[in-house]
């Protein structure tokens, strides 16, 4: 299928949901762009990228500038980038220190932030395409944004970023929508990626998914997270903008 055929779109991550999403764009006839902090992950994909923290403004710019200097535009950024804040401590709030706020913060809501800044700016610059829109934005959320799950995942930290990642959504959606530019969010429920790895080992865990996510008889596929941002990403969602697109197997509803 060709459904981002003549697009460019950057993928932020190089792992999991975001490496699934780059192979899947570019089978799709997308020139991808993948951004990650690992040069060893980004070249194991075998696709265009540049190596960047995004958690840092300079690195984050510097990426940009890359694809940009390559194509001269941006028509949908992916922006999956992001991590557990368990190894720094994030838990019921109650317990969280400052530093294991902060860092899990960093580590979800600012790579998000300084993606869509960046492609953006881009974006602006540029002409629209085919479909009259200028570009879309589809950035990563999470189930537990809004459907808690407190005996198995009291990350609260991790689901205020996931949570105000579907605010900043909403807001550029309603500022950027007469400029052409379209900004979603997904939330995925559990997903076997690399980052769920100790949720998948263990069994209380696997149980909840088997329960909670009928659809799939437990954890989702990268793939089936991955279908929903190709339809953003594409033109056949050029009416969609603001939404959260819940890909959770059944989490919300069970």
């Amino acid at each position: 299928m060709t459904r981002l055929q003549g697009k460019v779109c950057v993928v932020t991550g190089a792992t999991g949901m975001a490496a699934d999403a780059a192979l899947r764009f570019a089978e799709e006839g997308a020139a991808v762009w993948v951004i990650d902090r690992d040069r060893d992950r980004c070249q194991a994909l075998g696709l265009p990228h540049a190596v960047a923290d995004l958690r840092d403004e300079a690195a984050a710019e510097a990426a940009f500038a890359a694809v940009r200097r390559a194509h001269r535009r941006v028509d949908a950024l992916y922006a999956v980038a992001g991590a557990s804040g368990r190894p720094l401590g994030d838990g019921p709030v109650h317990q969280l220190s400052l530093a294991a706020w902060d860092g899990t913060l960093a580590l979800n809501a600012t790579p998000a932030f300084l993606a869509a800044r960046e492609a953006l700016r881009v974006m602006l610059d540029q002409e629209p395409g085919p479909a009259a829109t200028r570009g879309s934005l589809v950035l990563m959320s999470s189930v537990l944004a809004f459907r808690p799950a407190p005996a198995l995942f009291a990350t609260h930290a991790y689901a205020a970023a996931k949570a105000a990642t579907i605010g900043l959504v909403r807001a550029m959606a309603a500022y950027y929508g007469e400029h052409g530019i379209r900004v979603n969010a997904l939330a995925p429920s559990l997903v076997r990626t690399p980052m769920s790895a100790r949720a998948a080992a263990d069994a209380a865990s696997v149980a909840f998914a088997e329960r909670r996510q009928p659809l799939v008889g437990g954890f989702l596929d990268p793939a089936d997270v991955t279908r929903a941002a190709v339809y953003l990403c594409s033109d056949e969602s050029r009416a969609v903008t603001g939404q959260v697109l819940t890909v959770d197997g059944g989490w919300t509803v069970t």
